[in-house]
Parts: C-alpha cells; structure tokens; sequence
C-alpha cells in the first residue's frame, strides 16, 4: 500500500490560512484527528486532548488518518508529520483552553464527565472559548438555540447536566459526525482509518465573530490540494461545510432512530442493515416521523437525507451500531438520543410509537448493566 510518505506528502494549503494560523483544542483523539488533520493540512494547529499515555504516542510518532483518495487505488497514509500545522498532545489535566482560538467536543456526551475532562470543559466555559461540538447527541447549550424549545424538560436525557450550565450557547455550535472512521484495532492509538469520507456539516455560531473563524476554517480545508505528481494534484475528501441553518446537524436522528438504535433487541443485538430492512414499511415510517418532528422545529425538509438515499446506505451496513454493541458489552451510561427525540416530540404535542419502543428497550438494557 503507497502512503502519504510516498509520493503524497506534498500539500498545496492555502496562503490565507498559512498567514493566520488558527490554534484548536481537540477533545477526542480517536474521531478528532480526523478534524484535527483536515486543520492541519490547511496550515493551523491541533492539540489533542487523550489519556497520557495516547498522548505521548500522538507526541512520539504524530498521527496518522488512513482514506481513500481520489486518483489513488486503496487508502493512502497522510501522516501529521508531513503537514504544514503542527499536531500535539495533552493530557486533560494539562490542557489550559485560554490558549487556543476553538475548541472540538469529538467525544460522546457522557465522557465530559469524567475526571479531568470536567474540570477542563468548566475551563473551557469560564474564558468563553468557542467550541464545535462533533456530537450525535446536541449538547444542551445548543439546545437553547432553538426557538420554542424548552430545555429544562430535557435535562433526563444528559449524563451531567449541571456541567453544560456554565456554557453560554452563543459560543457552542452543532456539527453533524456524518464521516465514518475507527481506529483499526491492530494499529497503534494514534491511526484512524476513514471508512465513509464524507463531510463534516456544521451550523453557524450565534456569534458573528466565532462565525468568521468558521468559514476560515472552511474555506482553508476546502482549498487544499494534495500532489500526486509533478503536475496532478487532487481535492481531498472530508471538507467542513458550514450551514445557516441550525437543524442541519440533526438530519442524523433520523437515521439513528430508524437504524441505529433499533439496532438493540430484548436480549441481542443485530446489525443496522437488519434492522432498517426487517420492516421496511416500519422503518420508513419512523424515519420520516422524525424528520417531520425536525421541521416542526423549524427545519427545512432540504435539510435532510432522503429515506430512499439513507435506505441504500444501510445495505453495506453489516453490523450491530456502536451504542449496541457498547449496551451488550455492559456500557451503563451510553448517548440518549432516543430518549432526547422522544421528550421532544411529547413536548411538541406528538408520540413516535417506534422511538418510544427503542427508549423502553435502551432503559431496559441500562438498568440490567447497572444492576450487574
């Protein structure tokens, strides 16, 4: 396999961005170095945040995100080493947010919590850093920006939710974790593998000076170019598109109710593709509720996936989601957004008799694993 060390290394960034680097604190080092890579090879800075020993590797040998590129057969190898930013590493007891220009929440709701990591995100709130949450599941600072939404009601569905109290919602915004990536389980922690490079989509801070920041970044990644030869280069997939609107990062709760999620049975877990095409006709209808409770909103049904495009998707989908196997392996706090969907719709005066289904049978599954 040829890798970015190869013939790749080359990077075509823009000037823009070379000339006014922009330093981001990265919270996740597993999906952030996706992120923290397409930063990098648009010539700003990344510190990841991850255990200390993670973070000496990542110091050590630097990162490396494995993908698919277009004019290359198999995934190429870009390495952080190769890349006009810089990459580093700390560990969250050694993080000091007052330095940085952004911060990435790439890590699950209920990890925020931890020791450490808390102490952090209270730093974080306290000097107002803006932050993009890579989340699933809208964090509640986010939530307050929605319109004729009454947060309080949904205070259940967080780990913490005392902790996101300190954050004021102008500073956060929502991006969709559209591209798939994992770490490969034989590599060491510090390579990401891109299984779908699809792009990151993320709606505008209420602030407009966060939002200039944003639409740096974006226009920096996208102009980037990687050199195949002395007179070929090509785009490199997995851009950030930034949104006016602020229910574009939630087309993805549709897909989580529709598959992920129902992903769990009583006493078992089954793999997406089943549980998308085990009732069709069901899983459309759950599907399209959702995305009809989006739009009652305030969404725009342009805003979100098609169920036939979504539908075609899940048949390469051969396993059991992530918040499946993480309940079967004994998991006793998990992302509710099942339980978020839910309080939501009984708020806007409607029941989705599918999600509330999934709800009892997630409750169900955390009782049992707390219990033992």
């Amino acid at each position: 396999m040829r890798s970015a060390q190869d013939n790749l290394a080359r990077v075509e960034a823009s000037s823009e961005a070379a000339q006014n680097p922009y330093r981001t604190l990265v919270l996740g080092a597993s999906y952030g170095s996706l992120l923290s890579t397409k930063l990098l090879m648009a010539g700003h800075s990344a510190t990841l945040v991850c255990r200390e020993s993670t973070a000496a590797v990542f110091n050590a040998q630097g990162s490396v995100v494995r993908m698919p590129l277009k004019g290359r057969e198999g995934l190429v190898d870009i390495h952080s080493n190769d890349l006009p930013g810089v990459l580093d590493a700390v560990s969250p007891e050694r993080a000091d947010p007052s330095e940085y220009d952004l911060v990435v929440l790439a890590m699950q709701e209920p990890q925020y919590s931890a020791a450490g990591v808390r102490e952090l995100m209270l730093a974080v709130a306290k000097h107002d850093v803006p932050s993009v949450a890579i989340t699933n599941m809208p964090l509640l600072p986010y939530l307050r920006r929605i319109p004729n939404l009454d947060t309080d009601s949904l205070r259940g569905c967080f780990h913490d939710p005392d902790l996101w109290d300190a954050f004021d919602p102008e500073a956060m915004t929502l991006c969709s974790p559209d591209p798939q990536a994992f770490r490969p389980p034989e590599e060491s922690p510090n390579v990401l593998q891109v299984r779908l490079p699809t792009n990151f989509k993320a709606a505008r801070f209420a602030s407009e000076a966060a939002n200039a920041m944003l639409t740096d970044l974006e226009t920096g990644i996208d102009s980037v170019r990687m050199r195949l030869s002395d007179d070929e280069s090509t785009e490199v997939p997995v851009k950030l598109r930034v949104y006016d609107s602020l229910y574009v990062p939630f087309a993805k709760w549709a897909m989580l109710m529709a598959g992920n999620y129902r992903c769990v049975k009583p006493d078992a877990m089954r793999p997406i593709k089943e549980a998308v095409y085990s009732d069709l006709k069901k899983t459309r209808a759950v599907y399209q509720a959702v995305v009809d409770l989006c739009c009652d909103l305030g969404g725009d049904p342009a805003d979100f996936v098609p169920f036939e495009k979504y539908a075609k998707a899940a048949e390469s989908l051969l396993n059991p989601s992530s918040v499946a196997r993480a309940l079967a392996g004994g998991a006793t706090n998990i992302e509710r957004v099942d339980k978020l969907v839910a309080l939501i719709a009984d708020q806007r005066g409607s029941r989705i008799a599918t999600v509330d289904e999934t709800v009892a049978l997630v409750e169900d599954w955390l009782s049992r694993n707390r219990a033992a």
